[in-house]
């Protein structure tokens, strides 16, 4: 299968070492009990994780997490612009107060609202009200109300800073980055992402 993971290239060296990354209150898909464990460092106004999600993920989700061979977790780097950062905040407030399903509808969907323009990232595009709008198409009133009262308060507050130190302490640069069992994917296939998801299931 000839399918490029990132359109980034990584002349990181490969470290022998795991990061031991704590996974309580982090939303993922898959099995709890799955052997591996799949982190995406990611920025909802990035457009090679919108690539990312849209194309290489479902293979991933097909062929690993559907399978309980691996679950994914998605962390937040939010660097690209003001609402990276109000991005993220909102999703981490959907996962807090609507749980971790309707998180990943929401996940997606954003994705998916991702305009073409070329421009659109010096843009401040995903602002409240479209957030809101956004949530609404998969959620009741009710629901987006809770949402945004919980915003306001800033309950998503532990969850980005918890995220933002991992990017730091890992020096991560760039969005989308992968880590298999800990350790960051420096490679840019995807036959090299599948040997190294089955040697972490070994």
């Amino acid at each position: 299968m000839k399918l490029t993971l990132l359109s980034k290239s990584s002349d990181k060296p490969e470290k022998s070492e795991a990061f031991n990354f704590d996974y309580s209150n982090q939303p993922f898909e898959g099995d709890e009990k799955a052997p591996v464990e799949i982190v995406e460092f990611g920025d909802y106004k990035c457009p090679v994780c919108k690539q990312f999600n849209e194309s290489v993920y479902p293979v991933i989700q097909k062929e690993f997490v559907d399978t309980g061979k691996a679950k994914f977790y998605f962390m937040n780097f939010p660097f690209i612009n003001t609402d990276s950062h109000r991005s993220a905040e909102f999703a981490e407030t959907v996962y807090k107060v609507l749980g971790n399903e309707t998180f990943w509808k929401f996940h997606h969907l954003l994705y998916s609202k991702q305009p073409k323009d070329e421009k659109y990232e010096k843009v401040d595009y995903f602002k409240l009200d479209f957030l809101k709008k956004t949530l609404a198409e998969i959620s009741s009133d009710k629901d987006v109300k809770k949402v945004e009262e919980a915003f306001n308060n800033k309950v998503y507050k532990d969850a980005i800073n918890k995220d933002k130190s991992y990017v730091t302490e890992l020096g991560i640069n760039s969005t989308p980055t992968l880590f298999i069992n800990g350790k960051e994917f420096t490679g840019k296939s995807y036959e090299e992402f599948i040997q190294q998801v089955q040697d972490a299931a070994k």
